[in-house]
């Protein structure tokens, strides 16, 4: 092993690919790159990646560090991001451009599902509810519209699995991420054939293009050959199993049960880690595994810190200069009120829905505007938290606030008022990342992830206190009020 002994995380999000590097023992940050997803397809409900932009993202990440930071690294592993479709041929050519997360093109077929089995079969067998965004609504929709992509499908992947498979040649996932599937079985830790054969019908032939789940101390394997002359890595480097996106964060946070987490990103989400497996047969909570062998109930939701983007283009400002706006906004019973659902949305599950603004005044102002952004994103996963709550996941720990949004002054502030309490902004954002690369030092040491975890810096940010004189339970009252006007039977 190399005297100054590095291992790299790698966050394969849906824009980009963030690679850290972190000395094995301590966690401390020696260097960091990032390269954007470039071949993407996005036109709601639609939206579709080239995998090789990930591949290529990678690879540029890792051109960025010098030569003595890439031959002192001895493992990493990839953190991506969830439920995205990876189709590959027999002669290892991806078959299509991957289905993400945020494709709602087979809401249809989540629908389906449901024929086959009750909310509440698939909620006890899966721990969730499938719902346009799992993996397998998107087997069954190209099962159905392509059928000559179909008859060539040798193996199934999720993003992260294709990006271990690149560097390992090994066919793997974890059962963090395999439990966004719709076909993995996280409190038993098995494939779930059964739910499998809903969408394929005989699923025998079909368990064998399935990836093996890997528990979170074993090693996919070391880099192949043609791999780490493209990362420009030692052929002794080992890949660790990789996980979602969501669950990296969870251990790069280095979460205790009870904690919350609040992440604004392109989507948002809502979690908490458990000791105990959570089946919601509402589909609100979805009934995740986390990366190190517990469980990681968590709620999503399509709008985020696109809605603000958004909100700041119609505004000619940028997100800094929206935030701005935002905090010199004023709360009041006639503000207004967005209910952000632009492009449909996962909770509630809407998958036609469109935005609404409601209350609006010849007098409002840009200032009421931006503020009406940020806190109907924060509205609804606030929600969310409640979710939780109801589900029977314990949430009162300490709240972070993590994610691309999380650097934004008025998004922490709003959520402080919205919490009612202190949040926590953790000092590295990049968590996902850091997670991952938690993992690759377990890989490297031989030790298990939790282990790790312990014995690096992880948790440390920023404390946010609620502002004194606004009551955010009333900021809450009045989102749900139009909310339910808006969508008074939950569903379009």
């Amino acid at each position: 092993m190399a005297d100054r002994a590095l291992v790299a995380g790698v966050d394969s999000s849906t824009q980009s690919t963030k690679v850290e590097l972190r000395e094995l023992d301590s966690g401390q940050l020696a260097a960091r790159a990032s390269a954007p997803h470039t071949h993407t397809c996005w036109d709601p409900p639609v939206s579709e990646q080239d995998p090789q932009t990930w591949w290529e993202a990678l690879a540029e990440c890792f051109a960025r560090f010098t030569d003595a930071d890439r031959a002192d690294v001895v493992a990493l592993s990839v953190a991506g991001q969830q439920h995205g479709l990876v189709l590959v041929g027999e002669d290892g050519a991806v078959l299509r451009p991957a289905k993400l997360w945020n494709d709602t093109t087979s809401a249809l077929q989540a629908g389906s599902l449901m024929a086959h089995r009750t909310p509440q079969e698939w909620a006890q067998r899966c721990g969730s509810v499938p719902l346009a965004s799992f993996t397998i609504s998107k087997l069954a929709w190209v099962l159905e519209h392509e059928p000559e992509v179909a008859r060539q499908i040798d193996r199934i992947m999720l993003p992260h699995d294709w990006l271990t498979w690149r560097l390992t040649g090994a066919h793997v996932t974890d059962r963090g991420d395999a439990s966004g599937t719709g076909w993995f079985d996280p409190a038993r830790n098995e494939l779930a054939a059964d739910l499998l054969s809903v969408v394929v019908g005989d699923a025998h032939d079909w368990l064998s293009r399935l990836p093996q789940v890997l528990a979170p101390d074993e090693v996919a394997g070391p880099i192949i050959g043609d791999a780490a002359a493209a990362l420009g890595l030692s052929e002794e480097v080992l890949v660790g199993p990789g996980t979602g996106d969501n669950m990296g964060a969870a251990l790069g946070l280095g979460l205790q049960p009870g904690d919350t987490v609040v992440s604004l990103g392109t989507s948002g989400t809502a979690y908490s880690v458990s000791l105990t497996p959570a089946n919601d047969p509402s589909g609100t909570v979805a009934g995740f595994a986390d990366a190190t062998g517990g469980y990681l109930p968590l709620v999503c939701t399509l709008n985020a810190t696109r809605v603000t983007d958004t909100v700041a283009q119609w505004l000619g400002v940028e997100a800094a200069g929206l935030a701005e706006l935002a905090l010199a906004g004023e709360d009041g019973p006639n503000a207004p009120v967005l209910v952000p659902y632009f492009d449909g949305e996962r909770t509630p599950y809407l998958p036609d829905a469109h935005g609404v603004f409601a209350g609006l005044r010849s007098d409002t102002t840009r200032e009421e505007l931006a503020l009406a952004a940020h806190d109907g994103v924060l509205c609804g996963l606030f929600d969310g938290l409640d979710a939780l709550r109801t589900a029977g996941v314990a949430t009162s720990g300490r709240l972070h606030l993590i994610g691309g949004g999380a650097r934004s002054a008025a998004y922490q502030e709003r959520a402080a008022i919205l919490h009612g309490e202190p949040i926590v902004v953790p000092d590295d954002d990049e968590t996902v990342a850091l997670g991952a690369a938690v993992q690759a030092a377990a890989s490297a040491s031989g030790r298990h992830p939790a282990d790790v975890a312990v014995d690096w810096p992880l948790g440390r940010g920023t404390l946010v206190e609620p502002p004194p004189g606004i009551d955010g339970g009333e900021v809450r009252a009045r989102y749900a009020d139009q909310q339910r006007r808006a969508f008074p039977f939950g569903s379009e």
